[in-house]
């Protein structure tokens, strides 16, 4: 009696002897879409990078020598070289500067405005002429508060001097001599005004034959600085 033996079964996965598995093929990864917009962001991103970097290399190398004030210099004082220095800046077109080269042809001109350090120096702060000029005399005269015009009083400014008689002193003069005189003068400098007093004082110049007749009506306290029209007239 023969004896039939059952082959066992092949397990799920496992070939049947003799036969080769199939290689396994790896599962599909879809590849991410690329968003057009993330894209064209990036580049934009990219481009602003790149114009700043070229923005600042660009104001590098514009970079002008110029002179600078490195020491206060009072209105009407001669420049020396040691008032002056130089420094490299990015200046911009409208700012007007005296270039670095140019530093020899103001030394010995005057200061036309009052001059700070760290300041750059401008053509129109410095002049050759004298602010008191031959023929005149420079007379001080003190502004209460009340006097002081609101209109900031700067150098070369032209303002008349009017005296005006003590109260009670026109009462006995006819009324054709009640006419307030009048002097012409120009401004060469006005001081801060004084802590707790607040008194401004104006550095006048005026006509040599006029400087005794400003100061006797500064010290009577008849005096009074009216401004004239930026015109003079």
């Amino acid at each position: 009696m023969s004896t039939t033996q059952e082959r066992p079964a092949p397990s799920a996965g496992v070939p049947p002897q003799g036969q080769v598995a199939n290689p396994v093929r790896p599962p599909r990864v879809s590849a991410r879409r690329r968003r057009p917009g993330m894209i064209a962001l990036s580049l934009a991103l990219i481009a602003a990078g790149g114009a700043g970097v070229a923005v600042l290399l660009l104001q590098v190398a514009q970079r002008t020598e110029v002179v600078t004030v490195v020491r206060d210099v009072q209105v009407g004082q001669v420049l020396t070289e040691q008032d002056l220095g130089k420094a490299s800046v990015a200046l911009d077109p409208a700012v007007k500067a005296v270039e670095a080269d140019e530093l020899e042809s103001v030394v010995g001109k005057r200061a036309a405005v009052e001059l700070k350090p760290g300041s750059l120096l401008a053509p129109s702060q410095v002049t050759k002429d004298s602010l008191v000029k031959a023929g005149e005399q420079l007379v001080p005269i003190g502004l209460k508060p009340e006097q002081v015009p609101a209109t900031a009083l700067v150098p070369g400014q032209k303002v008349r001097l009017v005296h005006v008689p003590a109260q009670g002193a026109t009462a006995s003069k006819p009324e054709s001599d009640t006419t307030p005189k009048t002097l012409a003068g120009r401004v060469v400098k006005a001081s801060a005004a004084a802590p707790g007093s607040g008194v401004v004082v104006v550095d006048v110049a005026t006509a040599a034959t006029d400087g005794p007749t400003v100061a006797a009506w500064v010290a009577s306290g008849t005096l009074r600085l009216v401004l004239d029209a930026p015109d003079g007239s």
